[in-house]
């Protein structure tokens, strides 16, 4: 039996990393593959895609209900969707209350200790990335997320987010076996995107896995609470995320340790591609608005 893929995607809120996560996904279990999605979001937003719902009851919020996380069964928080996927949401504190760590970690323990992880090829886990915290970073520390996929766009804040995701994971990744699997783009139309993540992937060593062409049929089938692949099979879109899948599948054992870069390099990035004026150009313009 092929040994377990423990992945995660990372990314900026709101950049797209749910749907994508679950997008490719979808195309991972039409190649056959047997998958336990382990959502670390509090918006418990992780799986709807897969299980046509809302939201998922989380691991969390059945605890409170029933006492303790020990009087759980599987069963209560352990749904099965599209390609029958099996899902979990961890769930969270209520904003602005205590550290969303803990219940990804809970969540975790939880799983391992009632058989959730027998007979999968892949756990991934689905985690809020642009917050510099502890608590997002769990699947790293605590050594279970061994391959980390950033989901970025060529809008600085999001290159900004992958930069520092890259930052915790070289953290981790001496004292644990975490890689960086790769980076993949989700199209927002910005200037020279691709050639701007091609760039940034080569400055943190790394490559870009995919990039995501921008297509409204995303907003279609999530209107409908379902992937791309499920909603519209034939589509060219569901044929990208089944591309994006099949070199994730292809990727076993090729992370990298990434080499993140300060700020200032990531400006110059930006002024390469002619993303930013330069500082000659912003004097140029001062003068002439003084003259």
């Amino acid at each position: 039996m092929a040994s377990l893929r423990q992945i995660a995607f990372y990314g900026k809120g709101g950049i797209g990393k749910s749907t994508t996560s679950q997008n490719t996904l979808a195309g991972l279990t039409e190649m056959g593959q047997k998958i336990l999605i382990v959502g670390c979001d509090p918006k418990a937003d992780s799986t709807r895609l897969i299980l046509h719902a809302k939201a998922q009851d989380t691991i969390l919020s059945l605890a409170a209900e029933a006492g303790s996380v020990e009087d759980l069964e599987l069963e209560d928080v352990l749904k099965v969707g599209f390609g029958d996927i099996k899902c979990v949401e961890s769930g969270g504190p209520e904003p602005g209350v205590g550290c969303a760590g803990r219940g990804v970690i809970t969540a975790i323990n939880f799983l391992e200790e009632n058989g959730a992880y027998d007979d999968v090829d892949y756990v991934s886990y689905d985690v809020l990335g642009d917050v510099v915290c502890g608590g997002f970073a769990m699947p790293i520390r605590e050594n279970k997320a061994q391959e980390i996929y950033i989901v970025m766009s060529g809008e600085m804040m999001a290159m900004y987010a992958a930069n520092n995701i890259s930052k915790g994971i070289l953290k981790y990744a001496n004292s644990g076996g975490v890689r960086l699997g790769g980076l993949v783009c989700n199209e927002r139309k910005t200037d020279k995107e691709y050639d701007l993540a091609e760039s940034l992937a080569g400055k943190l060593g790394t490559k870009l896995i995919h990039f995501v062409p921008r297509d409204n049929i995303v907003q279609h089938a999530e209107l409908r609470r379902m992937t791309v692949v499920e909603y519209a099979p034939e589509s060219k879109q569901a044929g990208e995320y089944r591309t994006l899948a099949h070199k994730v599948h292809n990727n076993a054992g090729n992370g990298t340790i990434p080499t993140p870069i300060t700020m200032d390099e990531l400006e110059d990035l930006l002024m390469e591609h002619g993303i930013m004026p330069t500082i000659d150009e912003t004097q140029v313009g001062k003068k002439a608005v003084e003259a």
